[in-house]
């Protein structure tokens, strides 16, 4: 089962894993083994690409693509301005004229 693997970081909301955390903690009593958090989350990763197409699973996608569009509009006057070729490189502005 786990011959090819990758690691992945994976963000995700305290309350989706709290549920998870739930969901490992019932799966534990219903199979009296121990049940991880990282079990659960592969489990339903695996299970969720299975529903191709689900309206269910498309709809949670567009929402959190409308989340991270209302984020990133809300922080457009916050960019940063170019820094000069002197800054990239670690130097002083002063240094570098002088190379």
């Amino acid at each position: 089962m786990f011959e090819n693997k990758t690691r992945v970081l994976l963000v995700v909301p305290q309350e989706v894993v709290d549920r998870a955390r739930v969901f490992a903690g019932a799966a534990t009593t219903k199979f009296k083994r121990p049940v991880s958090l990282q079990m659960v989350l592969r489990a339903l990763i695996d299970e969720g690409l299975k529903r191709d197409g689900d309206r269910a699973v498309l709809a949670n996608v567009e929402e959190q693509l409308q989340a991270i569009r209302r984020i990133r509009s809300g922080m457009k006057g916050l960019r940063r301005r170019p820094v000069d070729a002197a800054r990239r490189v670690g130097r002083r502005p002063s240094q570098a004229r002088k190379s």
